[in-house]
């Protein structure tokens, strides 16, 4: 097989697959009611917080290099949150315009669930260029060998919890189950845009990775404070949302290091 068309079935099948079967189960394992609900979403923040902890920061530290990393990838990372927040606070402001008849709280809910799924989706769509680049560089210098196959594959295991985390909010929201599985679907298609830019340039651009991962860390931890957490905690006034939100950082570790950190 040509390594180029290698990379391309590669990536298409762990970045954009990867993230429609998450999308797929949580489909699934969506409940109507709101304590399933409130566990589900706290479960995800949970995942999402040890995505970005555990795996998107330290790899922006790593990829900054020297003295700049102790000031650029915290700092994008403050920027991805604030940035989001302002977007967010922009497109809630304008929603509330346009519909001044419905209650302020409940279209503030119900939006802010949508917007969550499709800032998750943006970022992840960032944080995939890079992870692509990994890949399709990884193909350039090796050709077609099992390093490749092994990144790819670790691809993959991470874009369950991010699709599941893209759908479920969405879901909530009352999105169609094949709109919300297509949106984490097409999230990954900057996975085999970004292994392309890898294979052909055949090296990452380190402060470029960095900014990336950076800022896309930042913008999912607005969705996790903000929204998700916030949304389980109104849903389900318990401390069993807590507990789901430590076992979803508990998978998280899991996936992330049983599979390698690197991807």
């Amino acid at each position: 097989m040509e390594p180029i068309l290698f990379v391309v079935l590669l990536t298409a099948a762990t970045g954009v697959g990867g993230l429609a079967l998450g999308g797929c189960l949580a489909a699934l394992l969506k409940r109507e009611s709101p304590q399933a609900n409130s566990l589900l979403l706290s479960f995800t923040a949970g995942l999402m917080l040890s995505i970005v902890a555990l795996d998107m920061v330290p790899e922006a530290m790593e990829a900054a290099g020297g003295k700049a990393r102790l000031l650029l990838a915290p700092g994008l990372l403050v920027l991805g949150f604030a940035v989001t927040w302002l977007l967010n606070c922009w497109i809630d402001k304008s929603a509330h315009h346009e519909d001044k008849s419905a209650p302020h709280k409940c279209a503030c809910g119900h939006h802010d669930l949508h917007t969550a799924g499709i800032v998750l989706a943006a970022a992840v769509a960032l944080h995939n260029v890079p992870v692509g680049m990994a890949v399709g560089s990884t193909v350039a210098v090796q050709g077609v060998a099992l390093a490749s196959v092994l990144a790819a594959v670790t691809i993959g295991l991470h874009n369950l919890p991010e699709g599941m985390s893209i759908a479920i909010p969405l879901l909530h929201d009352g999105s169609k189950t094949v709109s919300a599985i297509a949106v984490a679907a097409l999230s990954g298609v900057p996975t085999v845009l970004g292994a392309l830019v890898g294979y052909f340039v055949g090296s990452r651009a380190p402060i470029a990775l960095a900014a990336a991962l950076s800022l896309a860390g930042g913008a999912m931890l607005y969705v996790v404070f903000f929204e998700l957490l916030p949304e389980a905690g109104e849903q389900w006034k318990s401390r069993w949302p807590i507990l789901s939100t430590v076992v979803g950082f508990a998978l998280g570790v899991l996936l992330i290091f049983s599979h390698g950190h690197h991807h």
